[in-house]
């Protein structure tokens, strides 16, 4: 065996110099280190999601478990608690954060997420804006797509949703993130006033009325650009769709939705899970065509495209099913997020002083 193979397969700890990781990327790797969040997964399956602390304990029914046993181990290790039931510890995914961190409002699910990223041709070095940041879970995946390079302008008009969202990206990428801007305010009037016409990449709308951003998307979305919509309801589908078509400055819009079903997996039992991940959203793509261009109407038989004075009415945030959010709640999880932050980001003493502080603040 030549010299640099032996040195290959002994040393997989060199990898890049942590001067030039991308941002967050040290957080991912080396030790379970005090701070950090570890996902334990015991002997019948069943996780728990715990934050290591210097002489901290895990407690459940049947005994508890040191963290001092998981700070400074291999991730994958597996620990032993008091009564000798068995755990094994690893950093949690990004599935994993997403569906367990703290939201204000439904997060994108990780099978959508994915789809935009891949679907909408997120690259390294792009630029993208987004409208309808909820709880940040998809601002998580297209940071992680654009890179510290990149350019991710979010626009959010309640300013709790972007408290939570905040803090859930400081969670995961340990910080701030250089790439990242968010806005409060109106997509339409903001993105106007803050992109120039054509120097956005691709443009990502998760909100109750996307037609209504038509021409704002047109102007500042480049020729060539993606315009990928995340929406709730087929009423919300069709009408986004036929703007586009009667608008003649977009290609065909494609749609579609992802349905995840899981497999039961034990011996010769395989056979597909009980429940499933079926629909939560429905995604719709187009690109803009060069300025001055009119787009080809595809051949099709006469429909009824129109909407009556009732259907325009319809789109309310009850009426599509969202629930209404109290901002007394809004506030209890940003505060929570925040907290998250601090646990994972700094060290353990001033995390401990700042959650301190805030548990002596008074609750509306």
């Amino acid at each position: 065996m030549n010299t640099s193979q032996s040195r290959t397969e002994t040393e997989p700890e060199a990898v890049q110099p942590q001067a030039t990781q991308p941002h967050g990327a040290a957080a991912r790797r080396g030790p379970l280190r005090a701070g950090e969040r570890v996902q334990l997964t015991d002997e019948k399956g069943r996780m728990n999601t715990i934050t290591l602390t210097p002489g901290g304990a895990f407690h459940t029914h049947k005994g508890f478990l040191s963290h001092d046993q998981l700070i400074g181990a291999s991730e994958g290790t597996i620990v032993t608690n008091t009564t000798g039931a068995q755990y094994q510890a690893l950093r949690p995914l990004l599935s994993d954060f997403v569906l367990s961190m703290p939201r204000g409002a439904a997060v994108v699910y990780p099978k959508d997420a994915g789809q935009i990223v891949t679907m909408a041709d997120i690259f390294p070095g792009a630029r993208v804006v987004e409208a309808g940041v909820g709880s940040g879970a998809l601002s998580i995946s297209l940071l992680r797509a654009v890179g510290d390079n990149g350019y991710l302008h979010s626009f959010e008009r309640r300013e709790e949703f972007a408290d939570i969202a905040k803090g859930n990206v400081e969670t995961i990428f340990g910080g701030e993130h250089p790439a990242w801007q968010i806005t409060l305010g109106d997509f339409q009037e903001q993105v106007l006033e803050a992109e120039k016409p054509g120097s956005v990449d691709r443009v990502v709308l998760d909100m109750l009325a996307p037609w209504e951003c038509l021409d704002a998307v047109a102007t500042v979305l480049a020729p060539g650009g993606v315009w990928i919509n995340y929406v709730a309801t087929v009423t919300q589908l069709s009408r986004t769709a036929e703007a586009i078509r009667a608008d003649g400055r977009f290609t065909e819009p494609e749609a579609w939705e992802s349905m995840v079903r899981g497999w039961h997996l034990e011996g010769l039992a395989v056979r597909p899970d009980h429940r499933m991940v079926a629909h939560t959203g429905f995604l719709l793509t187009t690109r803009r065509l060069a300025h001055g261009v009119t787009g080809i109407s595809t051949k099709r038989r006469p429909s009824k495209t129109g909407f009556s004075e009732e259907d325009l009415n319809a789109w309310t945030p009850q009426a599509v099913g969202e629930r209404a959010v109290s901002d007394k709640r809004l506030r209890r999880v940003a505060r929570d997020a925040s907290s998250t932050i601090q646990r994972g980001a700094l060290p353990p003493e001033e995390a401990q002083a700042r959650r301190d502080s805030q548990a002596a603040e008074p609750v509306d």
